[in-house]
Formats: structure tokens, C-alpha cells, sequence
């Protein structure tokens, strides 16, 4: 495990957390459940907030849609209330109701009156299409993965192709799950963590930037020699993929100032070659962990001083590399995988095991190719 983390390249100049992830925001916590057999390679993955019950200590979250060619379940109740109800799922596009509703079942058992004398829950699934190497038809994923996601959840998780990113591709080479997290230096003596962890499925592979490096132009100029193979023709597909973009951190910010943070996913997103195209679903959600929301209104509301507008811009550069590095985590700590009729998605270190000497090669300039 420690041999992977630090086999890939490093995004940035910022630090990172201990374990540079999402789990670095104290009280996150991340689980999957991965099916792999033959044509079935799918799963799923739950991001907790806290260890606590989400439905009556909701955390402030907010989201930003980049590009809406999606099927998620829950965002509207989330733009409009600015909280999060139950833990974050990730899944394939046909397992969203699935898992929704096992988030339901979920939050009925630990609080018998929803529904009833309570408000109803608003499950949070997100969704990825990950039919090139899994068999999305035959409608895998079971209640009982996202429960056994969620009883798996922990500070240390693993990364690639696991949970939903088992079937993911990302610039026509294996992706999936990738995380990371940077510091934040708001002033002198404080600091701010900002955590980040993505569903990659995206992606042409000419437009891949690797820490600003044209990466992908040199993978597709090889495939088009007839060099290495990775699958479809990854040089003129269209971008038609997806990523879920996941923020979290630890400072005191409202639901409006965490959608500005959720918008900067973005920037990290485009740091690595997207351009958001029209089949892709992009969409970005930021949580602070600083403090929650009680759900009974008898309880006090939480008297927090939020941080000033003009001291966010450290989180904004520090969600922009964790999301960059994220991505390149998932592409990195992804195995090869061949699922649904024989299709194959390389590693991207199968396909390019020199790629160090590509990213320190002078004459591999960002304006070259």
C-alpha cells in the first residue's frame, strides 16, 4: 500500500495530509464494496461525513453542476436546504434507485418516525456509466452493497479500480476512485485542511495533462503507431464519460460559500485535459465538517463565526490540487481490468511504465508534444 502511494506522479506545491485524502478532514471516513466476475465489474462507494447520524446532524454542503449529463439522486434537496441527510454513494448509472433506496431503509431504521412524525429523508447517490467494462444491464448492485460500503467505511481505504470505480475508465485507460488532500494556510496559525475524492470516467486521451505535461499526446501518438492498445480508439472517441467530484473540509463555511469552494473541483478538473464535453456528467459537491445542523428544531442551532470572504482563496487553490491529484491517484492506483465481452482498460502505468522519465524528459515541454 505505502509503495503505491508514493508510485504516482505529485500534483502541486501544496502539502497534504497525513494520509493524503479525503480522510484527512477529521470524522470523514470512506468504504466500498466491489464486484468483480466476469462480466460483472461494478460496486460501491460511501463517503460518511461523520460517525454520527446524518439525518439528525446534518453537515452543510452545496453543489455545482459543470455539466448536467447525469442521473444522480438527491442534488435538488441539497441545492435548495444546504445539507447533507445521509452519507455520500457513488454507484453505476442503473444502481442509483437501488442504492437510494437502501439509503432510505437505512435512515427509517435508525429513526422509525420518517416518514411519519419526521420529515422524509433525501438520499445522495451519485452516478457513473461504467458500461464498457460492466454488464450495467444486469442491474448488479444489491441494497446490500451499499450496506456492506457502509459498514467498510474507514480512515484508510484503497484507491482505483474498487467500490463504483471497478468499471470506470478514464482517458481511455483504467480509472475509478482516487483521493487526496491539501493544507490550506489561511493566515499565520491557521490552517485548514481541504479534502478531495473523485469517480473518474472521463476523458479523451490527447487532451491528458499529467502535472502540466501533454501526457496524452504522447500515449496517442504511440496507440496511433500501433505501440500499445487500451481499448476503443481513445485518439478520436468523443468525450462521452463522466466524473463526481467530491470536496470536504474542516473549515467553518456556509452552505453558499461551500458551493464557491465546490465550484473550484472545477479548475483541478481542467488542470488534467477536460473540457466538460457534452456527454460528460461533471458534477461537484463541497461539506464542511466544522460544525452540524440539527434536524429537531427544539435543538439550538449551531453559533459558528464562518470564515471571512476574504481569506477563502487558500481553499480555493487547495481544492483545485486535490482535485488534480485525485485524478491522477485514480488513474495510477488503478489495475488493469477485462470485463463485459472481453473489453480491457489497461493501467496507465502498464501502458507507459517509463512515464517517469516522461514527466522529467526537458524536451517533453507543456507547449510541445
Amino acid at each position: 500500500m505505502e509503495k503505491q502511494i508514493l508510485d504516482q506522479p505529485r500534483i502541486g506545491v501544496l502539502a497534504s495530509g497525513p494520509l493524503d485524502s479525503i480522510c484527512d478532514v477529521g470524522g470523514v471516513t470512506v468504504g466500498h464494496c466491489t464486484l468483480s466476475e466476469g462480466a460483472l465489474q461494478t460496486g460501491v462507494t460511501v463517503v460518511r461525513p461523520h460517525a454520527g447520524d446524518p439525518f439528525l446532524d446534518k453537515v452543510p454542503a452545496a453543489a455545482t453542476v459543470l455539466n448536467g449529463f447525469g442521473k444522480s439522486a438527491g442534488l435538488v434537496q441539497v441545492q435548495e436546504l444546504g445539507v447533507l441527510e445521509t452519507p455520500i454513494a457513488l454507484t453505476n448509472t442503473f444502481g442509483v434507485g437501488t442504492v437510494a433506496n437502501a439509503q432510505i431503509r437505512g435512515a427509517i431504521a435508525a429513526n422509525p418516525e420518517i416518514g411519519r412524525g419526521m420529515p422524509t429523508v433525501n438520499p445522495l447517490v451519485f452516478e457513473c456509466n461504467d458500461g464498457y467494462l460492466n454488464d450495467i444491464q444486469a442491474l448488479a448492485v444489491r441494497e446490500t452493497h451499499y450496506e456492506q460500503a457502509l459498514a467498510a467505511a474507514g480512515p484508510r481505504f484503497e484507491q482505483g479500480a474498487v467500490g463504483a470505480g471497478r468499471g470506470m475508465s478514464c482517458f481511455s485507460f483504467k480509472g475509478g476512485i482516487g483521493s487526496a488532500s491539501r493544507m490550506a494556510q489561511i493566515q499565520p496559525g491557521l490552517r485548514h485542511t481541504v479534502g478531495a475524492l473523485v469517480l473518474a470516467n472521463f476523458g479523451r486521451l490527447p487532451n491528458l495533462v499529467v502535472a502540466g505535461r501533454p501526457f496524452g499526446r504522447r500515449l496517442a501518438d504511440r496507440m496511433d503507431r500501433g505501440l500499445l492498445g487500451a481499448g476503443e480508439n481513445a485518439a478520436v472517441a468523443p468525450e462521452k464519460g463522466s466524473i463526481i467530484l467530491l470536496l470536504a473540509t474542516d473549515a467553518p463555511l456556509d452552505s453558499r460559500q461551500l458551493r464557491r469552494l465546490s465550484l473550484r473541483a472545477g479548475a483541478g478538473l481542467a488542470r488534467t485535459g477536460s473540457v466538460f464535453g457534452h456527454g460528460s456528467g461533471d458534477i461537484a459537491l463541497a461539506f464542511s465538517t466544522a460544525y452540524t445542523v440539527p434536524q429537531r428544531a427544539e435543538q439550538p442551532m449551531p453559533a459558528v463565526a464562518m470564515l471571512h470572504e476574504s481569506r477563502i482563496d487558500p481553499l480555493f487553490e487547495a481544492a483545485a490540487e486535490a482535485v488534480e491529484q485525485s485524478i491522477i491517484s485514480a488513474l495510477w492506483r488503478a489495475e488493469s481490468v477485462t470485463g463485459r465481452d472481453g473489453h480491457r482498460r489497461a493501467s496507465i502505468r502498464e501502458a507507459a511504465p517509463e512515464w517517469r522519465q516522461w514527466l522529467a524528459d526537458t524536451e517533453f515541454a507543456p507547449n510541445q508534444g
